[in-house]
């Protein structure tokens, strides 16, 4: 309804470099009967304050993240807790300023998220390209795909399943046509996780950082 859209809009940031980035806001007068729905399209990035009047950011991180994929999460605060920075790490914030903050270090952080989410985006595709290509190969092609993981060589094949070289030769050149790949690296590379969790995903904290008042989320703050 009318109500529940109001505030919304896209506006255009220009990022470092000369890039720009349309940036929706989103914003909510009241109680939602519905929760917010962010936009599907990568790669993107969420800022959310950490203290809002019905809902804190935290709240709002878990609740989406449990409703699906979430970008990298920017929290912005006035002053918040050691517990509020604990649950924003746990639940894999990108980054953490606090305000007041200035433009470049604002627009910085942004970036960087976008740069975060444009190569998991591009690593979730490879992976979802290597699952359906998996699912095409046969009983036997597995097989060998499995040993080749293990870094078995073309006898140590014949001998684990009882072929000849010419037919181990054989269906280790099919599993590498199937996957794209055309190099025993380029294999092993492929079937390890592309996308980092959370914890890869947070930047180190910068020199030019302001410290963190007191009680706040921060080593100084305990």
């Amino acid at each position: 309804d009318e109500e529940d859209r109001a505030g919304d809009g896209t506006v255009e940031l220009r990022l470092p470099e000369g890039a720009s980035l349309a940036v929706r806001i989103l914003k909510r007068r009241g109680a939602p009967a519905r929760p917010m729905r962010l936009p599907v399209s990568r790669p993107a990035v969420l800022l959310t304050d950490m203290r809002m009047p019905r809902i804190s950011g935290v709240e709002l991180h878990a609740e989406l993240k449990r409703r699906g994929r979430v970008p990298p999460v920017i929290y912005l605060s006035g002053e918040s807790t050691l517990h509020q920075g604990i649950q924003a790490m746990k639940l894999g914030a990108f980054d953490f300023i606090l305000k007041p903050f200035g433009r470049d270090e604002l627009l910085g952080a942004v970036a960087a998220a976008i740069e975060l989410d444009r190569s998991q985006a591009q690593a979730a595709a490879q992976d979802a390209r290597t699952r359906d290509a998996l699912a095409r190969l046969s009983p036997r092609q597995r097989e060998v795909h499995a040993l080749l993981l293990k870094g078995y060589g073309n006898d140590e094949i014949v001998g684990a399943l009882g072929i000849s070289l010419a037919t181990a030769k054989q269906y280790k050149a099919e599993v590498m046509r199937k996957l794209g790949v055309g190099s025993l690296s380029a294999l092993m590379a492929q079937s390890r996780p592309a996308v980092p969790g959370p914890w890869e995903a947070v930047p180190p904290r910068r020199a030019d950082r302001p410290a963190m008042p007191a009680g706040a989320w921060s080593p100084e703050g305990r």
